[in-house]
């Protein structure tokens, strides 16, 4: 017979975060990386992402000087701009864009037979040039994007490049790795919207942490 567990919904997320800390054991992830892989394992119960999740060195600092700036912030889908939580961004001015569904980006897409996603990075460079670009469905967007920042047209503060698939998926992110910005990705084909987002909601609780440890 199972037997379910009974927790104070209010200890719920307390208690998943003792789990994974308990079942990932000695990860060797610095502190502020380790923050954001624990909640994408909480977001998916995938403690894979203990191995695939990839760090640019100075990535989760500029995330966070990014939120606390008030930075745009460009996400690729309806789904990780939903899935991004407002309660910290809001306290730094930090405002998140999708164009996926702008009618200007749906005609150059068709003009132009690409996808709406990658039209979308080209009509958001003026956000993106400074701002925070949340990738976590799209291949052709992250690949606009570091097309776009080869010819020297953007220069985001932080790509979370996380687009999931099974085509050209995991060739957009080592393009991004390579790239020479700032980054934090999944090697492979996993990622997804949700994991993006969720990058982007333990970066925020960071800034938070930041911001009221520096006022108090």
């Amino acid at each position: 017979m199972v037997e379910i567990t009974k927790v104070d919904p209010a200890k719920i997320e307390e208690l998943s975060f003792k789990i994974i800390e308990e079942e990932a054991g000695d990860h060797g992830l610095k502190a502020d990386e380790w923050a954001v892989v624990r909640r994408l394992i909480h977001t998916t119960a995938d403690f894979e992402f203990l191995q695939n999740t990839c760090f640019h060195p100075q990535a989760v600092a500029a995330g966070i000087a990014a939120i606390r700036s008030g930075v745009a912030i460009f996400t690729d889908t309806r789904m990780a701009q939903a899935g991004i939580t407002r309660r910290h961004l809001a306290q730094f001015g930090c405002e998140v864009h999708c164009y996926i569904d702008d009618s200007e980006v749906v005609t150059v897409a068709k003009r132009e037979n690409i996808t709406r996603a990658a039209a979308a990075v080209s009509q958001a460079r003026e956000l993106l040039h400074g701002g925070l670009a949340v990738i976590g469905n799209a291949p052709t967007a992250l690949i606009e994007l570091v097309r776009l920042h080869k010819q020297g047209i953007l220069q985001p503060n932080l790509v979370v490049g996380m687009p999931v698939g099974f085509v050209n998926a995991a060739e957009a992110k080592e393009l991004l790795m390579a790239s020479g910005l700032v980054y934090i990705s999944v090697g492979g084909r996993k990622g997804g919207s949700a994991v993006a987002a969720a990058t982007v909601n333990a970066i925020a609780n960071l800034a938070a942490k930041q911001s009221k440890a520096h006022s108090a």
